[in-house]
């Protein structure tokens, strides 16, 4: 185990989405720190890979589960709370994108988006939120900027995106003297092999990239595991409803190109 990470033996989290993209990294995360680590998704290949690859003498489980589903993701968290006695933290990680603006996205594409980003938030919250509340558990959504800026030819992402950050306003407000909840807002990472292919240095999209970035790169998705973990620990005892940007400083900006460089 990392020794800069925190020793968390005996605590419980459920990671969603986590048999891909910032899934993986997140996961790991907190099989590092200790935590039995439920990894869950739909594709019981793609969790068992990640649970596989994840750092040696953890204590990680796959769990298959779709967390638009109500009765199956409350199904679900009440069987992780029976067998590992206790629930301490949910990751709200499962996320979907389909590009396309409010004219060119089909219905389908709208719902998908919606059911996994914003239905599956609600529900898997809903299911958690009894067995996090009896054990001063908390809960941490993993946003985007994309909820806080707007990006082109993302209309239904950011819709989705844009609720999970009001929603975890409201559930901070409702839960926070229980269970808090917060939100992690990552930027662009290299959590998947055509990102890291699209922004390969010299490439023009990666220099119009970093023409807004100020730090010049692409997140590392464990810079985003560690934000969770931290708003996951003890150290944030006291951050409720609080909304912390992963991404290099893109949204300090207020969108235009450095004029003097």
């Amino acid at each position: 185990m990392n020794e800069q990470h925190g020793q968390q033996h005996g605590r419980v989290a459920v990671i969603t989405g986590a048999g891909g993209g910032l899934g993986v990294p997140l996961a790991h995360r907190f099989a590092a720190d200790g935590y039995t680590t439920v990894l869950v998704g739909r594709t019981e290949s793609t969790l068992r890979r990640a649970v596989e690859s994840g750092p040696d003498g953890s204590d990680m489980h796959a769990w298959v589960g779709d967390v638009s589903d109500l009765a199956a993701i409350t199904a679900l968290m009440d069987g992780v709370a029976e067998r590992y006695g206790r629930l301490d933290v949910l990751v709200n990680n499962a996320g979907l994108a389909r590009p396309g603006t409010v004219e060119s996205t089909s219905e389908d594409a709208y719902r998908a988006v919606m059911s996994v980003n914003v239905d599956g938030l609600f529900f898997a919250s809903r299911a958690a939120l009894p067995h996090l509340r009896a054990a001063g558990g908390c809960i941490v959504n993993i946003g985007s900027v994309g909820g806080m800026r707007g990006d082109w030819t993302q209309a239904a992402y950011n819709t989705a995106k844009g609720a999970v950050a009001n929603l975890t306003n409201a559930m901070a407000l409702d839960h926070g003297s229980e269970v808090r909840v917060n939100a992690v807002h990552p930027g662009v990472t290299t959590s998947h092999e055509e990102i890291r292919t699209a922004l390969a240095e010299g490439t023009p999209l990666r220099d119009r990239f970093d023409d807004r970035v100020p730090m010049r790169r692409p997140g590392d998705p464990a810079e985003v595991a560690a934000v969770v973990a931290f708003l996951a620990g003890s150290g944030a005892s006291y951050v409720n409803g609080a909304h912390i940007a992963v991404d290099g400083g893109l949204t300090a900006s207020n969108g235009q190109t450095d004029l003097y460089r």
